[in-house]
């Protein structure tokens, strides 16, 4: 839903019978009339006519999302990091909390498409937006960053409850908790939130379902495979396992949007008797590195889809794939500290800046292929995928035992070592949504489907938990993609009921 087409935000208030049409008109006339640049919505919270948390959970209508209460924020400062402060003021934004690879932002337009796209470019994070009043924000933005200077640790809103404030300066919940700070504490670790309950409870009749679970099958790690026309632009052969090499030579994969310097690096390289392999973008890559297991990767910064930073994670963050060197190619980020950042933060090996000079690539390229003494062995892939498959199986019989915590712990130890294992993420994704973890489970489903893009269940059970966070937009997006993917017409025809009343 573009800015365009979104619902004003007076039809949603006339909708809800929050206001009537004169006093409508009457602060539409005033909009029209004023130079102060306070949006609609803000000013009718403002003046009092609506209560501000009505008003917040029409803008969630509106934009899709959820919306967040910030006078109900209780914020680490720490998080603030995130974001120079001249940013978050410029583009009306509010880091207010950071979980791994996951950054939930507090947003006057959630719909600024630049502004995300940047913000998860810079840090190496996936943009959870969430949509609250301008003028509180803008208000909210300014005494957390004077707090964060005056060298304070915690901001706290308003009208923050007991239970919030806990969760944030490290107290404990009382025995009299009341109801109200209970509802506030969202499950999955997002921050406090004005989420729309209709359409949370037109989620129920697509919720999870035990029998997703579905049989264990022998491969741990089912993923669609790369068809022929995704090989050939790889640069494999389709009826070939894998890309030839020289007696000396290794299999390298090249990750770059850049077709020019794809085709610069593959010369390069084939002319020493490498193999290379191609991606033009981060899912490719993942899926490569998952079906050829290269012994080197040359990874771009920025990509479409999955930005280089992101894989890099991925990959190092794993036994199975983790010894795989990786040269990191930028045109944006510059300087030795910036090398020595990447490689401290995110495991790479070796940085270039591009424009490179061809002698110092292939400089850096013959030594990540060294086999230096010392070096550890290489792990044993078939051991490694018998560990994983083991704890997928240990890990969904601890769910059907009843022993949750226990079946989390094993399929998240199965992630560690085969973080491309598809059904590991996939049945993890399934116990964090039943538990209520949405975001958690989002997260995961999210991997499951880079891997698989056109395995319903995963598509289904994604969707249903956008919803259930309170995404809508999201949440019809992976709808969509699941009338193409569906089992049958019946099922085709039920989702698209279900997006109709969405809608």
């Amino acid at each position: 839903m573009s800015s365009d087409e979104k619902k004003p935000i007076g039809r949603i208030l006339l909708k809800r019978r929050l206001i009537s049409q004169e006093e409508l008109d009457r602060q539409l006339a005033t909009q029209k009339t004023a130079r102060d640049g306070v949006p609609l919505a803000s000013r009718i919270a403002s003046s009092g006519v609506v209560p501000e948390t009505e008003v917040l959970r029409a803008l969630s209508e509106q934009f899709g999302v959820p919306g967040i209460d910030l006078n109900q924020l209780a914020l680490s400062l720490e998080h603030l990091d995130m974001v120079p402060r001249e940013v978050a003021e410029s583009s009306r934004v509010l880091p207010v909390l950071v979980r791994e690879d996951r950054l939930f932002l507090a947003m006057g337009n959630p719909q600024d498409k630049r502004v995300i796209d940047e913000l998860e470019f810079v840090t190496g994070r996936r943009i959870y937006p969430y949509v609250a009043i301008s003028t509180t924000l803008e208000k909210t933005i300014r005494d957390a960053y004077d707090a964060k200077e005056q060298g304070q640790r915690h901001y706290i809103g308003p009208s923050a409850p007991r239970s919030a404030i806990d969760r944030v300066t490290g107290g404990g919940d009382g025995p009299h908790q009341d109801r109200r700070e209970r509802e506030s504490v969202q499950p999955g670790g997002a921050p406090s939130v004005v989420v729309d309950q209709q359409m949370a409870e037109s989620a129920a009749e697509a919720a999870l379902s035990t029998t997703d679970f579905g049989e264990m099958g022998e491969e741990v790690s089912r993923v669609e495979m790369l068809t022929d026309e995704l090989r050939n632009a790889a640069g494999l052969d389709p009826f070939s396992a894998s890309p030839r090499t020289s007696a000396s030579g290794k299999r390298i994969l090249v990750v770059d949007d850049e077709e020019d310097i794809r085709k610069l690096v593959r010369r390069l390289l084939t002319d020493r008797g490498h193999a290379v392999m191609e991606a033009d973008r981060g899912l490719i890559a993942l899926r490569l590195v998952k079906e050829e297991t290269p012994d080197l990767i040359l990874l771009d910064a920025m990509l479409p889809e999955v930005h280089g930073f992101d894989i890099a994670r991925r990959i190092k963050g794993s036994a199975k794939y983790g010894a795989i060197p990786i040269l990191m190619m930028s045109a944006v980020y510059r300087g030795w500290r910036i090398a020595e950042d990447l490689k401290v933060n995110y495991g790479i090996e070796d940085y270039v800046e591009k424009p490179f000079r061809i002698a110092d690539l292939v400089s850096k390229v013959d030594r990540l292929l060294e086999n230096k003494p010392g070096t550890a062995p290489p792990h044993d892939p078939e051991l490694i995928n018998n560990t994983a498959a083991r704890y997928l199986e240990e890990g969904i019989g601890a769910y059907k035992n009843g022993e949750v915590d226990l079946a989390i712990g094993l399929l998240k130890k199965g992630i560690a070592i085969d973080p491309l294992a598809y059904r590991l993420r996939y049945h993890l994704a399934l116990i964090y949504g039943k538990r209520g973890q949405f975001y958690d489970g989002i997260t995961e489903l999210e991997r499951a489907v880079d891997l698989n893009p056109r395995h319903f269940p995963a598509l289904k059970n994604l969707a249903v938990l956008y919803e259930k966070a309170g995404f809508k937009n999201k949440a019809v997006e992976m709808w969509e993609r699941c009338v193409h993917t569906s089992p049958d017409n019946e099922t085709r025809e039920s989702i698209k009921a279900h997006m109709m009343r969405l809608l």
